[in-house]
């Protein structure tokens, strides 16, 4: 392994190798296959490779040149081959890999191999490229050891032709997070599935603390085996995740342990791994396996690595919503805040600045995005502007404070007293006047106003906001939120829904806040009490949308609206004397008791109830729904 500083290489400096004969001597080329069954070092060749890798694209997509690496480690040994040295070059903070020959001569060669499945298969041949004359070392352009969005986890290796073909092993074989596998003893142990039963013996999936497991095997005899088998895309494969710690019963015993082995691989962002333990009784060579499983030692934080699992670096953001995206980024901000659980939030810088472009219509919304996250939809680019004040709320960096004034600025060329007397349109049509648009708009000016000192513009805006929602109708005689306005500015009698009560609850909260003024407090709590209070709203003491009956299905915007519901509920509990936790801890422990499966998800129903034509949607908007519930209850 090596030890100490890297010294820069002869042929790196910029007056040995210009930029042009750089890029050119890097071209990736194909090679015969039969190359890659050469003996090598550390590994000996097992199985034909592909004739074509794909692209993988996780923040940087491969072939990214080894000068923007922010770093560099040396996992493996590097390789004497016939006098050259041979290295592999891994870059943590972007999670690639790339490789060099060093001490050559004219036409060595040097590239990677990369492996999804541990070593037994590879794309072999990525970013060859041979030294040019006059130079005595070349090397590769960069390649992902990870594949998040597809759920995957490579290992990589150098590889080297230089009269003879030698690689050096493979690295990243093993994941490490609080400990690495095989390693651990974290305090804890949970059995998160019921064990599995073969010929009299019994296979349990263990948990600790901090996510690490293990299988056990009792009830048996020697010879008996046990292993566990670990899965990144949620039990649908393993091929780098089989056999794991697979041990037998010693002679005398009845049972054994296999080591803990992780379930996340942090470095790489893959959230939400999954394993299952196995076992083969001695005789008849018969096999069963408990259900596949995530850790559960923390609800929020079960939930919370459930909803990375959906996240994709690359797009930076979760596929395929864009007012979605913007809820679940403040869900995972707002887990941030409250647990000090910080693993999670890079996504907020890498969302920003993935994000904040011009894009087309069908790249991330059906509409275009003009950048800073505007678009035709007031109420999408109002979505965007609350996640960038709470990102500023969790990092204090005013960059995303910046970032909510400018949305906000724009919103406020869509407020106009010529219809209904006042309000924000929906669309830059003005088609119409809503409640979403306009509650998310007294939001946003009123935490403007409470995160500026010495503001009074965006405290005008917020008291002139508040007082016409109060007074626009959209709140009915039973204090519930309607939909919107008619074309003659009465309310239109349309669906209730629980995102609009919650946001008009939030509104007064932020209102109170800024300019102490009870009444405000006095209205949200009077909206509050009226959902918890109404058949429309909740059902059997459980927070229930109008999509959530049995003969019905919510389309994806209205499977996070519980979920907004319970975010605001929180803060007006916050101001209360917690006089709204008991409603929180209840909708938290139907979600966790009643609507979760084994790896942690949580779904649209939080009655878990469903049917064959309608069951309980599950996916990424209802994981952030669901997440805020379980943060409510604290």
């Amino acid at each position: 392994m090596r030890k100490g500083p890297h010294v820069p290489k002869p042929w790196s400096s910029p007056r040995s190798r210009p930029a042009a004969a750089l890029t050119a001597v890097l071209a990736t080329v194909l090679a015969t296959v039969a190359a890659l069954l050469l003996p090598s070092a550390g590994t000996a060749a097992a199985a034909v490779s592909p004739a074509a890798s794909t692209t993988v694209c996780a923040l940087a997509c491969d072939t990214l040149d080894p000068s923007r690496a922010p770093g560099e480690t040396f996992p493996v040994p590097n390789v004497n081959l016939n006098g050259r040295l041979l290295e592999l070059h891994v870059d943590d903070a972007d999670g690639m890999a790339w490789a060099s020959i060093d001490q050559g001569a004219t036409g060595d060669s040097v590239w990677l191999d990369r492996s999804w499945d541990g070593g037994t298969t590879w794309d072999g041949l990525l970013g060859k490229a041979s030294i040019p004359s006059t130079w005595t070392g070349t090397r590769t352009l960069m390649y992902n050891l990870y594949d998040p969005a597809g759920h995957r986890r490579a290992v990589l290796r150098a590889c080297g032709d230089a009269q003879g073909v030698s690689c050096t092993q493979w690295a990243r074989q093993t994941v490490c997070a609080a400990a690495c596998d095989g390693a651990g003893n974290a305090a804890g142990d949970t059995q998160p599935v019921g064990p599995a039963t073969l010929n009299g013996r019994t296979i349990a999936l263990h948990m600790d603390s901090s996510g690490m497991a293990w299988g056990a095997v009792s009830g048996g005899k020697a010879g008996d085996e046990i292993w566990l088998d670990r899965s990144w895309d949620s039990g649908t494969s393993w091929p780098d995740g089989s056999s794991k710690g697979r041990t037998s019963v010693p002679a005398g015993a009845t049972g054994t342990l296999t080591a803990r082995y992780n379930t996340s691989d942090q470095l790489g962002r893959l959230y939400g791994g999954a394993v299952r333990a196995c076992g083969r009784a001695v005789e008849g060579q018969n096999g069963s396996c408990t259900a596949w499983a995530r850790p559960a030692a923390s609800r929020t934080a079960a939930a919370a690595d459930a909803l990375l699992y959906s996240y994709d670096p690359n797009q930076a953001y979760w596929p395929s919503s864009w007012w979605n995206s913007a809820v679940a980024l403040a869900t995972v901000v707002d887990y941030a805040r409250q647990t000090g659980d910080t693993r999670y939030s890079w996504i907020v810088d890498r969302t920003f600045q993935v994000n904040k472009a011009a894009f087309p219509a069908g790249a991330r919304s059906s509409d275009p995005i003009d950048g800073d996250f505007i678009s035709r939809a007031t109420d999408d680019a109002e979505w965007w502007a609350l996640a960038w004040v709470d990102a500023y709320d969790l990092t204090h960096d005013s960059t995303y404070l910046n970032e909510a004034v400018t949305i906000a600025s724009y919103v406020n060329g869509l407020w106009d007293t010529s219809t209904c007397g006042g309000g924000v349109w929906w669309d830059r049509e003005r088609t119409y006047k809503n409640a979403v648009t306009n509650a998310l708009w007294v939001r946003i000016t009123a935490e403007l106003h409470n995160r500026m000192a010495g503001d009074t513009l965006w405290l005008g805006r917020a008291t002139t906001a508040w007082n016409w929602f109060t007074r626009s109708g959209l709140i009915n005689s039973s204090g519930l939120v309607n939909d919107g306005l008619t074309a003659g500015c009465a309310n239109n009698g349309q669906t209730v829904w629980s995102y609009n009560q919650g946001l008009s609850i939030g509104a007064g909260v932020e209102i109170y806040r800024a300019t102490g003024d009870p009444a405000a407090l006095s209205t949200a709590r009077r909206l509050a009490d009226a959902a918890i209070a109404s058949p429309a709203l909740v059902t059997s003491g459980v927070l229930t949308e109008a999509c959530d009956a049995p003969a019905s299905d919510c389309d994806d915007n209205a499977k996070q609206f519980k979920g907004v519901f319970m975010r605001y509920l929180q803060d007006l509990d916050s101001v209360t004397g917690n006089a709204y936790h008991s409603f929180a801890q209840t909708q938290a422990d139907t979600v966790w008791n009643h609507d979760r499966d084994s790896l942690n998800r949580l779904g649209e129903r939080w009655s878990g109830t469903g049917t064959t034509a309608h069951p309980n949607a599950r996916d990424w908007r209802t994981q952030a729904s669901a997440l805020s519930a379980l943060l409510a209850a604290g």
